[in-house]
């Protein structure tokens, strides 16, 4: 009999639970093995953290050079466009003066201009008056046409000067706008930097030297710093502009900054020359170009030197291996060694 008993059967609610337990074990396996661990991702380290700082002020200095390079256009539109727009003014002056001028004698012509010159020799009771006075009248027709010519000449050149400044006010706001694109570029790239640094302590970032660097800004380092400078440079134009740029060090890095208080880096090297009478562009890729290329082993006191391939940095070499240079915003104005980056070329401009 035992052969004809029915299975027990199993309860309805276990089956569907087991296998929402089981599906939900097996997706939690699926994620873990997908995502390696449960755990989140490891604090960088201060390396790291340095590491991206210096990559974040690198690709800011590329920015600041074409802030830079495009400020300087539009300064040099903005002036043009000034200048067309007084020469455009003057020459309205001019052209309202003409006007004026042939006023009376359109005046006149108006009058007697209807009648023939035939009828008033004949009518006239004098004829020899009449032909002297016709002869001043030819005279006085040939100065009204040359003042007629004048105006439509000066009324050309006004319709010119216009459309000059109308091309240049474009230029400069598509300048502006560039400029605007640069800026926030490095805006937000020193931003994140600053946010990096902000993660390390004091110690970390002085130990990492990202720390600020106050220790040249007095003038006794200065001074000492000078004294032990390497030999002066052979022109005297170069070593006012590495005298210049010791009695700089200590100043922050400020983009878009020429001094004379702060620099970026082809600032520092253009208020340098300037100071000593000589005048270089604004931008480091153009300050390249601006004299004589001379090789590494050539250097000598007051070249100029340039690092990365894109040439986005620029100091002053100072003789020894040295350079004086604006690095970055966490580093002032400073002494460094002219292998410390990727070596782009040299150029003597005096």
């Amino acid at each position: 009999m035992a052969a004809h008993r029915r299975p027990r059967q199993r309860p309805a609610h276990g089956g569907p639970a087991r296998t929402a337990a089981t599906v939900a074990l097996a997706g939690a396996a699926t994620a873990t093995a997908w995502t390696g661990t449960g755990h989140a991702a490891p604090e960088p380290t201060p390396e790291q953290i340095k590491g991206r700082v210096d990559r974040l002020y690198r690709e800011a200095e590329v920015a600041t050079e074409k802030y830079n390079g495009a400020k300087e256009k539009a300064d040099a539109a903005e002036r043009k466009l000034t200048d067309l727009r007084d020469e455009t003014a003057r020459g309205q002056d001019r052209l309202n003066a003409a006007r004026e001028a042939l006023g009376p004698v359109a005046t006149a012509q108006y009058r007697t201009g209807g009648i023939d010159p035939a009828v008033h020799l004949a009518l006239s009771a004098d004829p020899d008056q009449y032909l002297d006075s016709a002869a001043w009248i030819e005279r006085a027709g040939s100065l009204h046409a040359a003042a007629l010519g004048r105006v439509r000449a000066q009324l050309r050149e006004i319709e010119r000067l216009r459309g000059a400044a109308r091309v240049e006010l474009t230029s400069l706001t598509s300048r502006k706008a560039e400029l605007k694109r640069h800026r926030e570029t490095v805006t937000g790239k020193l931003a994140e930097a600053r946010r990096l640094l902000s993660r390390l302590t004091a110690e970390q970032r002085a130990r990492l030297g990202t720390a600020p660097d106050r220790a040249t800004r007095s003038p006794g380092a200065r001074d000492a710093l000078a004294g032990a400078a390497a030999p002066a440079a052979p022109d005297s134009r170069a070593a006012a502009a590495v005298s210049y740029a010791y009695a700089k060090l200590g100043s922050p890095y400020v983009w878009g900054a020429t001094g004379p208080d702060a620099f970026d880096c082809s600032g520092l090297v253009q208020a340098a020359y300037r100071a000593a009478g000589v005048s270089l562009p604004r931008t480091s890729y153009a300050q390249i170009g601006a004299g004589r290329r001379v090789s590494r082993a050539e250097l000598r006191p007051g070249d100029l030197v340039f690092f990365y391939s894109g040439v986005s940095h620029v100091g002053i070499y100072v003789g020894n291996g040295r350079m004086i240079h604006a690095p970055n915003p966490s580093a002032p104005v400073r002494l460094a060694p002219v292998g410390q980056m990727p070596f782009a070329g040299a150029t003597r401009v005096v």
